[in-house]
């Protein structure tokens, strides 16, 4: 063992949790915006050794648990700027929560490292580092622990560690972006721990056997980063998709405007200004329109008491039917009230609008996966009590839809509508009894820093991929763009920049694999990573 390798191991022997939470933090720095993917790698890699070094399970849970806290904390941390536009509580405030949701959601990759810790000492001593079992175990643990982040106590799949490999994520049209993720835990794992495996001893394998096992992991960790690349890069397309070219003409406008201005009434009209000058027809051709979420302060609909009412319904349909050539129609986000019986407002609906150039109104998109304590308070009696309210403006909670919809658009197509936050949720995007032809995804980024919005368009990438279908993102300040089904980006507006997008919506590719079965292929893939570990270790004894 070298001399720098035997500090490194008594750090981890004195300090394993201090350690594991410095890994964590590395980690997160392979998301975008730093992009800094082979420091997740050797993060990761090296996490796994220090859970394998670990004399008890709860050792091993608590370096999983620390881990966590650093990764999420770093990964997480545009959150706390979200603090910044509520008046009603302090800044500061934003980071107590979000250390405050890095603790919860340490616990996923806190019961992942405790399940691989137990199949590698299941029954006998522990095995090598690089055995095949641990490294399987722990991968198809992450993957599994990734799903279940996705859907418990609501959900937030936020960051999963497959978007580290954006530009190779191909597979996930395959096994989703949770199975994505096994296979970077594998690649990690195989390129890392047979440098801890040497390390741990004075002399090279012992037997020719060990040496095999050695060739055969990194040999098999080259290979699913080969085919990741190939899938990726496509070297023989088909027919189809080199000839396929979109036939639908779109405009997406993004306004450039900021959170602090978005609910003010006194910037009401200088914000519709800047929408309707990017909007503007440049020829006589029709086209969809795309605006970002909540685009407009305005109820579009009738029926309400004429308070709720800045201008009538009419006279703000006029101003958008103004901005349209007569075959254009328009998508945007704009908000609905929930009456009760005598009037009053109880709650409301972040909703997508269809406007034709006719002033009538089509088909409508209630968002159906709310934001915690951005778009409902939880526990209000309790929570209002104690002074807290909801980061977004006003004190009416929003009510949720029915879930993922296609609507139909005419000679447009079927726009499958997914709200903001909604696109992050891996399998749940879009209506696979009535499979859109494009997902449009309006969002409002603009309190979520410099780190939120590059995070979220990586995400809407992998949906792209997974469901085959092309994305679209509209934002009041970045960053909006135009995905292919391939996951690429063909056309997009910087953060912080007005601007337009005039370009053909991309076509779709014919039903994935995920897209026809969902998560089901994911947590699969992961039951069968589990079942290998099993087997392999079973063989071991």
């Amino acid at each position: 063992m070298t001399a720098t390798s035997f500090r490194i191991a008594a750090f981890a022997d004195r300090r394993p949790k201090l350690l594991a939470l410095a890994l964590g933090a590395i980690s997160a720095t392979g998301f975008a915006p730093l992009n800094f993917w082979p420091l997740t790698l050797l993060a990761f890699g090296c996490w796994m050794a220090l859970v394998a070094r670990s004399p008890k399970g709860w050792r091993a849970f608590g370096i999983g648990w620390t881990f966590g806290v650093g990764h999420f904390v770093v990964g997480l941390n545009w959150i706390a700027t979200a603090f910044t536009y509520q008046a009603a509580m302090p800044a500061w405030l934003g980071w107590i929560a979000v250390v405050l949701l890095a603790l919860y959601l340490a616990v996923y990759p806190a019961l992942a490292a405790w399940g691989a810790w137990m199949v590698r000492s299941w029954g006998e001593p522990a095995t090598r580092l690089t055995a095949p079992s641990y490294i399987l175990a722990f991968s198809g643990l992450w993957t599994l622990t990734e799903w279940l982040r996705s859907w418990v106590f609501t959900g937030f799949a936020w960051n999963p560690l497959g978007a580290v490999a954006i530009s190779f994520a191909q597979p996930a049209q395959w096994i989703g972006t949770y199975g994505l993720s096994g296979l970077v835990f594998i690649v990690a794992a195989i390129y890392v721990l047979p440098y801890f495996q040497r390390s741990t001893t004075d002399e090279a394998p012992r037997d020719l056997s060990e040496r095999r096992q050695l060739l055969t992991q990194l040999g098999f960790g080259a290979v699913i980063a080969a085919f990741m690349a190939l899938v990726y890069f496509d070297p023989f397309p088909s027919t189809e998709r080199l000839t396929a070219a979109g036939t639908t003409p779109i405009t997406v406008v993004q306004p450039n405007v900021g959170q602090q201005d978005k609910w003010r009434g006194e910037k009401a009209d200088a914000n519709f200004a800047k929408l309707a000058r990017l909007t503007v027809p440049r020829d006589d051709a029709p086209r969809l329109i795309l605006w970002p979420e909540a685009a407009i302060p305005d109820y579009l609909e009738t029926g309400y008491p004429a308070p709720y009412y800045d201008r009538s319904p009419m006279a703000a349909r006029a101003r958008l039917t103004a901005l349209m050539n007569p075959g254009d129609l328009m998508l945007l986000g704009a908000l609905k009230l929930e009456l009760d019986r005598t009037g009053e407002a109880r709650g409301a609906r972040n909703a997508v609008m269809t406007v034709h150039p006719d002033g009538t109104l089509g088909a409508r998109y209630d968002k159906a996966h709310l934001v915690p304590y951005g778009e409902y308070l939880p526990m209000r009696p309790i929570l209002s009590a104690l002074g807290l309210s909801r980061l977004a403006p006003g004190d009416m909670d929003f009510w949720p839809g029915p879930g993922p919809r296609t609507l139909d658009l005419g000679a447009f197509g079927r726009a499958g509508l997914q709200i903001c936050y909604e696109i992050i949720f891996s399998g749940q995007v879009v209506d696979r009894a009535n499979r859109p032809d494009f997902i449009f995804n309006p969002s409002n980024d603009a309190w979520f820093g410099a780190w939120g919005p590059p995070q979220h368009l990586a995400q809407a990438r992998l949906r792209a991929i997974e469901e085959g279908l092309p994305v679209v993102r509209a934002t009041p300040t970045g960053i909006s763009a135009v995905i292919d089904a391939d996951g690429r980006v063909v056309a997009s507006l910087p953060r912080l920049t007005a601007g337009r997008i005039d370009t053909m919506l991309p076509p779709a590719h014919p039903p994935t694999l995920f897209s026809r079965h969902g998560n089901v292929l994911p947590v699969g893939f992961a039951l069968l990573l589990l079942a290998a570990a099993i087997a392999f270790r079973r063989r071991g004894r």
